[in-house]
């Protein structure tokens, strides 16, 4: 009976330490639960807080008023059909040829697709999956972006303007709250709120040839795109990466015999800059975007330092793949030779001296 006692009286006392043990851990959970939410709210509210700061700051900017100075230049020979050149302090047009004639933009409406999603304040950390309503079924144009893809809105924005995956733009639209109907309402009101009077949008894409503007109106879009930092640290990269699932063909052997399957598997994948210049270390480039339809044919819309002269350049409806680049590059010789000249005052000059 005396060992019997003894026995009951040492299990009470291990069971409670098991459950005192079992509680600390319980509430060691609970504890790190608390902290990281906390961590996690701290940050979110940080990042919301300063996208809301540069969205006033952005929405107070006054649009750039362009005053018309030098026309077109026939020593120029450009391949695009309409073309704009702006120093961007003073608001001169240096070189306008057709400025006013509205035009399908194809992929340059990413910018205000951009812009429109960083004014709503959303969180870039949110993941948000392909899907079918990411499909181009207008142009059947091809994505790299497969069905089912996770990526988060900060590296949508990434694709969308670096590499203009259509899908990427998409799903940025789809996710906005109140859905693509509201978003275009949205890429309508900053259009206006900018004075771009000439401009359309019905699409976050661009596949849509009704998104018409002139060059005149995009000078106003790449002025107003160039106040956003994250928008000029994109656009001005070469290359990006995001990690996506993949497939990969190994060789396994089954009961003495090699044969190859297809296993998922985790791949780093490279996007390249639409914009080769971007990969240049003779430009210094602080914006950029390309576009293509068939309707607009090749666009190109950069802001660059030019001889020290910041300079806003729209290219619309080039003749050839290259014949946009080409172009860049005569503006850029024709405005270096205009400088050094002293045709063309430089940044800073005061004509009263």
């Amino acid at each position: 009976m005396a060992q019997s006692a003894g026995t009951a009286s040492v299990k009470p006392s291990a069971q409670a330490g098991k459950t005192v043990a079992k509680a600390k851990k319980k509430v060691s959970r609970v504890t790190s639960k608390k902290r990281y939410r906390a961590r996690t709210h701290k940050r979110v509210v940080s990042e919301t807080q300063e996208r809301r700061l540069h969205m006033s700051q952005s929405l107070a900017q006054a649009p750039l008023e362009v005053s018309y100075g030098v026309v077109e230049s026939s020593a120029l020979n450009l391949r695009s059909a309409a073309v704009m050149v702006v120093d961007q302090k003073t608001g001169e047009a240096l070189y306008a040829k057709n400025p006013d004639v509205a035009t399908p933009i194809a992929s340059i409406t990413k910018l205000m697709t951009s812009m429109v999603v960083l004014d709503a304040g959303l969180p870039m950390t949110e993941e948000i999956v392909i899907g079918n309503e990411d499909v181009d079924r207008l142009k059947g144009s091809s994505s790299r972006l497969a069905l089912g893809t996770t990526l988060s809105r900060e590296e949508l924005l990434h694709l969308a303007l670096i590499a203009s995956e259509n899908r990427a733009a998409s799903a940025l639209s789809r996710s906005y709250p109140g859905g693509r109907p509201a978003f275009v309402q949205a890429m309508n009101a900053k259009a206006a709120a900018l004075g771009m009077s000439h401009t359309w949008f019905v699409d976050g894409t661009g596949l849509d040839s009704s998104n018409r503007s002139t060059a005149a109106d995009l000078v106003k879009l790449v002025d107003a795109a160039s106040s956003y930092p994250l928008l000029r640290q994109i656009t001005s990269t070469g290359q990006y990466g995001v990690t996506m699932p993949g497939r990969q063909v190994v060789r396994v052997k089954d009961h003495g015999r090699v044969r190859r399957v297809s296993r998922e598997v985790m791949r780093q994948v490279a996007f390249n800059n639409t914009n080769a210049l971007t990969r240049s270390p003779s430009w210094n480039i602080g914006l950029s975007k390309t576009g293509y339809i068939n309707e607009a044919g090749h666009c190109l819309v950069m802001q660059a330092n030019i001889a020290d002269r910041p300079v806003i350049m729209v290219l619309l409806d080039s003749w050839g793949k290259l014949s946009r680049i080409g172009d860049a590059a005569r503006v850029r010789k024709w405005l270096e030779s205009q400088f050094s000249s002293g045709r063309l005052a430089r940044l800073g000059d005061d004509p009263s001296v």
